[in-house]
């Protein structure tokens, strides 16, 4: 990004750290909450077919651009997260959340992590959803699948290197700058964020089948492509196309066909699974270095 494009997102975000945007998923009736991290509303509403169980996709306003803004937005200073457990794959909870103010905050990321992928594979997230339902019986449990934020695992985007970069900087090779660039088209990334979208639900299908009571499927936040002249999910940018994530309601199934076999170790891996080097690699894995 230039500077006068530099300058323009930081004049942005200087009027989006003022601004009290959307509606905190707290305050909306749910008993499951899933999160498909940066899932814009209109690519869910693209891929969900008459007669899938999530229905009919409606829209919200999120409260944050981005997934440590979402966080900070969402649960701190809310009592009711006392009764809340959360399952997730986001690297941000280390930073943002406070584990004794929840009644379980299952760090997947921090054990289940896979090298291959460079994300956190669903799979795990149902697994550790669905055992911490029938050990735990929490009033509330917020669920939070990766997908389908880059790296676009079901789909591949060619020349995609964020997956390995660590540092505090962004990686160039990521299919956001590469699209700002004119590197790759528009038509080429939104494929592959629809694939990688396609790749999760499944997962989300069967979670739904093997909880009880309301189940709402939203996200943290979008991506933009090209949208104000802004790519991604830059921190504190109030662009509508950013912020309007997906609202789906539909009703859990209470089957017990899923057969959880993921445990988190005890005590919890340490040096490159975990810790504060590891934990550089992974946001750089996801964009956000």
């Amino acid at each position: 990004m230039g500077r006068l494009g530099t300058a323009y997102l930081r004049a942005l975000q200087a009027v989006g750290r003022r601004l009290d945007y959307g509606t905190n998923v707290l305050d909306r009736e749910w008993d499951v909450l899933v999160v498909l991290d940066a899932c814009r509303a209109d690519l869910l509403s693209s891929v969900v077919a008459d007669g899938d169980p999530l229905g009919e996709v409606g829209r919200m306003r999120s409260v944050g651009s981005s997934s440590s803004e979402w966080l900070e937005n969402t649960f701190p200073g809310h009592p009711e997260t006392a009764r809340t457990a959360m399952v997730t794959g986001n690297t941000w909870t280390d930073r943002y959340l406070d584990a004794d103010a929840f009644a379980v905050l299952d760090e997947v990321w921090k054990y289940a992590w896979n090298d291959e992928l460079g994300t956190v594979p669903p799979g795990a997230i149902t697994d550790r959803a669905v055992a911490t339902v029938r050990r735990r019986s929490p009033d509330r449990l917020v669920v939070h699948y990766m997908q389908p934020h880059h790296p676009f695992v079901a789909d591949p985007v060619a020349g995609d290197e964020g997956m390995a970069r660590t540092g505090a900087h962004g990686n160039p090779a990521n299919p956001w700058t590469m699209l700002r660039r004119g590197e790759l088209s528009t038509d080429r990334v939104w494929a592959a964020y629809d694939a990688t979208l396609r790749y999760v639900l499944p997962e989300v299908e069967t979670l739904i089948e093997n909880v009880d009571g309301r189940v709402a499927v939203t996200a943290d936040h979008g991506n933009l492509f090209g949208e104000w002249g802004l790519y991604g999910h830059p921190m504190h940018a109030p662009v509508p196309a950013l912020l309007e994530v997906p609202w789906a309601v539909t009703t859990g199934e209470g089957r017990r066909d899923r057969d959880p076999s993921l445990e988190p170790p005890e005590p919890l891996p340490v040096g490159r699974v975990y810790g504060a080097e590891a934990d550089e690699e992974r946001l750089a894995a996801l964009g956000y270095r």
